[in-house]
């Protein structure tokens, strides 16, 4: 049992202490949700193995009264199993398959097209000792120079918001994906948002994105987890002439499907007459 109500949390940080990797940023929030405080070990990309004592070469990693527990969804299963009396993170199983694959359909739609926009800023604002260790694995991993990679970042920055209209529309029936109160599928998403604030050193969403209401909650929680002063602003996307809507500005011009529900047949005359191209 956690001592003192404390875990051994190993962070992976920038140099301003900000917290870097999603699953690092997830497994923090499950902690706070379960209720404990924090004993955080800093460091960064290099000397994980000599700060875990030759546990791990990846984090997040924590120790609990001498428990080492590895892996983001690892951790988050077993701080269910271990503290059952404790508020519950994922619950069911399908909790589990359905945010794995949310966060998959995520990272492709959005974290994917960021790196290539704030790869140097990842780099230039980790720890003076893991410059190196960033720009070679990364550039590595993009076949190209991180100077190379951001060029074009701004005709790529605005076609990312438009992709994300899935959020947005379960998010207009729904406080939290986990409902009524935030869980651990919201921690996951979260953590791609809490990641770009790290790195972004330009916007990468709208003033007016309605994922801000949901974002500004998450980044709230637990007395504002997700507001280290090392983070940056990610709304104030400035739009050009050209660029795609960033959101469907009219949900009820969306149609059927997802976004309606069946009540009987006058719920469905009007997308029956846009679909027979009968609508005035």
């Amino acid at each position: 049992m956690a001592k003192n109500n404390t875990i051994t949390f190993y962070d992976l940080q920038l140099a301003s202490g900000c917290t870097i990797s999603p699953f690092v940023w997830a497994t923090k929030y499950a902690l706070k949700h379960k209720g404990f405080d924090l004993d955080i070990v800093p460091g960064g990309f290099t000397g994980i193995m000599e700060r875990t004592g030759g546990k791990t070469e990846r984090l997040p990693a924590i120790q609990d009264d001498g428990e080492w527990v590895l892996d983001s969804w690892l951790i988050a299963e077993y701080l269910d199993e271990k503290y059952p009396d404790r508020p519950t993170l994922i619950g069911d199983p399908s909790v589990k398959v359905l945010t794995q694959a949310m966060e998959a359909w995520l990272w492709k739609t959005a974290i994917s097209p960021w790196m290539t926009c704030y790869i140097k800023s990842y780099r230039d604002r980790s720890l003076p000792q893991d410059h190196e260790y960033v720009t070679e694995s990364r550039e590595r991993m993009f076949g190209n120079t991180m100077e190379n990679i951001i060029v074009g970042r701004e005709d790529r920055l605005p076609l990312v918001p438009p992709q994300l209209e899935l959020m947005r529309t379960t998010l207009r029936n729904n406080k939290w994906f986990g409902g009524d109160s935030p869980n651990y599928a919201d921690y996951r998403l979260l953590a791609v948002f809490l990641f770009l604030a790290s790195v972004a050193d330009t916007p990468a969403l709208t003033e007016d994105d309605p994922l801000r209401d949901w974002i500004d909650r998450g980044f709230d929680l637990y007395g504002g987890l997700g507001r280290h002063e090392g983070m940056s602003p990610i709304f104030g996307l400035k739009l050009r002439e050209g660029d795609p809507e960033p959101f469907i500005k009219d949900p009820a011009k969306m149609g059927g499907g997802l976004a309606s529900r069946n009540t009987g047949p006058q719920s469905t005359q009007e997308e029956t007459a846009h679909l027979r191209g009968t609508k005035k």
